[in-house]
């Protein structure tokens, strides 16, 4: 029985499993999709690899976070608050190469053949704002875990959209793609909602707001395809 608390002291929480699970899995989406040849990365523009790489290191840090985090202690705390930080800084990194790579694809023409520019243009910076809304809001709320946590795992759960139009059937299932990905996305959610109504009783505020913000995200992409001025706008940077 003496070993009982430190086997459950070693395992992970929910927040690392979550977190953990879904950086593995929007890296898997990106990898098999490599793997299958559908994109020609030796000559990609040099954007789409600063892009790649930026995310990986965000990935890697939101694990990392995770882990310090769930890990205790006033070094592991510490070292997660230093950490967090330099990850912030690279939210308006994200942002920035996002909108370049999404802009360098409509000039050279290298978007799926099965969204049109208003489209595409509106799912990448719609998206990329919705993500750096989110894990603003969660620096800001720091200090209160509970939000943190919560926003921070919202944060990712957008970052599933562009990994599921690589591994979802999009050609077969357009134009319902944006809506089959936005179910996905609130199943997600709803683990966390689980997760809520188990441990405090009910779904906390930041789980509301999450679910939320991923409906507005696939809402806010449809209307904007469809805006003659956001078209005309789109029409200016297609090759």
């Amino acid at each position: 029985m003496a070993t009982l608390p430190r086997a459950r002291s070693g395992a992970f929480s929910f927040w690392q499993k979550l977190a953990i699970g879904l950086s593995a899995f929007i890296v898997f989406c990106f990898g098999q999709f490599a793997l299958r040849g559908l994109v020609d990365y030796a000559h990609a523009p040099l954007v789409m690899h600063l892009h790649g790489l930026a995310m990986l290191t965000w990935l890697g840090l939101l694990t990392t976070q995770a882990l310090l985090a769930g890990k205790g202690g006033p070094g592991g705390l510490s070292i997660h608050r230093r950490l967090g930080w330099a990850s912030a800084v690279m939210v308006p990194t994200i942002v920035v190469l996002a909108s370049a790579l999404c802009l360098t694809a409509l000039r050279l023409g290298l978007f799926p053949p099965f969204f049109t520019p208003a489209y595409f243009l509106a799912l990448v910076h719609v998206d990329a704002l919705l993500f750096a809304l989110l894990v603003g809001m969660a620096v800001s709320r720091r200090r209160q875990g509970d939000w943190h946590r919560r926003l921070m795992a919202g944060s990712t759960i957008l970052l599933m959209e562009p990994a599921l139009g690589r591994l979802l059937p999009m050609p077969l299932i357009m134009p319902w793609g944006e809506w089959v990905s936005m179910v996905i996305q609130l199943g997600v959610v709803w683990l966390i909602v689980r997760h809520d109504r188990r441990t405090l009783g009910h779904t906390h505020p930041a789980t509301t707001a999450v679910a939320i913000t991923v409906i507005l995200a696939h809402v806010i992409v449809e209307l904007l395809a469809i805006t003659p001025p956001w078209i005309a706008l789109a029409a200016r940077f297609t090759a």
